[in-house]
């Protein structure tokens, strides 16, 4: 497969870079970033995923966190996907929040947009073997994080392959999507009426069963999303009642956005690197 590099910048030291490729899990045009710390060293390095949210793509957390500091300073390569499939031949909706921009990570089995959204497939198969053929001193270690349908993501992923992640973290996630309007759509749509496959992509259900993972969460108080997207009743409940340990904060004032994100971001990278050495 060919990946081609499109564009690469300097930034505390290490290497920003942005890549395309084709997909043969999603059938289209990909993009991707990736950070590669200086390494000065030539150590093993950890991987570190970021799963954006709804309508957005790999360069907004590129370019608006302010994280290849972070990376930087605890000597982590960080890979940011796109959030779905794109292009003129992909299925898509009129609204933002499903088809381009939406992919909720999950694979889909409804037409059309079981063509291309297979979106979890793309991301724990394809994606993850390129990006170890271009990390030159990858340690085997990973650990994934996310923010909102990302934070989603980052359960999904993190959750239903434990013996793989070492560690999840998400800022205002999805945590329960069977039970609130964006999940209830992207369900329906992606995997059909039959809500019980809806279980294998939601949290709240994964939490139940999945192994012991480290966990931390944070939520702004002032999130205009919270209450009727990203309430964590249910997900905390099932963790309690089956033994699973969560880290769970909210935060006055703070809200959705990437102020939240980046003001408490250097937490989240601290969290990860325990787990990563």
């Amino acid at each position: 497969m060919t990946v081609e590099l499109l564009e690469t910048a300097l930034a505390f030291g290490g290497e920003q870079r942005k890549y395309r490729h084709d997909s043969n899990v999603l059938q289209c045009a990909m993009t991707f970033s990736l950070y590669l710390p200086s390494n000065s060293e030539n150590k093993e390095l950890p991987l570190l995923w970021w799963l954006s949210g709804l309508t957005c793509t790999d360069d907004n957390f590129s370019q608006k966190s302010g994280f290849q500091r972070l990376a930087e300073k605890y000597q982590m390569a960080v890979v940011i996907p796109d959030t779905s499939p794109r292009g003129e031949e992909v299925a898509d909706d009129a609204n933002w929040d499903l088809g381009q921009g939406a992919g909720f990570y999950v694979d889909a089995t409804e037409m059309p947009w079981a063509k291309n959204y297979q979106m979890y497939t793309y991301l724990t198969q394809e994606l993850t073997e390129i990006v170890k053929q271009l990390l030159p001193h990858f340690s085997g270690k990973e650990s994934i994080m996310g923010h909102s349908m990302g934070g989603h993501g980052a359960f999904v992923l993190g959750l239903k392959n434990a013996a793989r992640f070492q560690s999840i973290s998400a800022f205002a996630p999805i945590l329960n999507p069977m039970q609130v309007p964006w999940g209830k759509k992207a369900l329906t749509a992606y995997l059909g009426d039959n809500q019980a496959t809806w279980k294998n992509w939601d949290a709240s259900e994964l939490i139940k069963t999945a192994p012991q993972v480290p966990i931390l969460i944070m939520q702004g108080e002032a999130d205009g999303f919270y209450e009727t997207q990203l309430k964590e009743t249910t997900f905390l409940a099932n963790a309690l009642e089956n033994n699973r340990k969560v880290g769970y904060q909210k935060f006055a004032g703070y809200d959705h956005s990437y102020f939240f994100i980046s003001t408490f971001l250097e937490e989240h990278f601290s969290f990860h690197a325990k787990y990563l050495k």
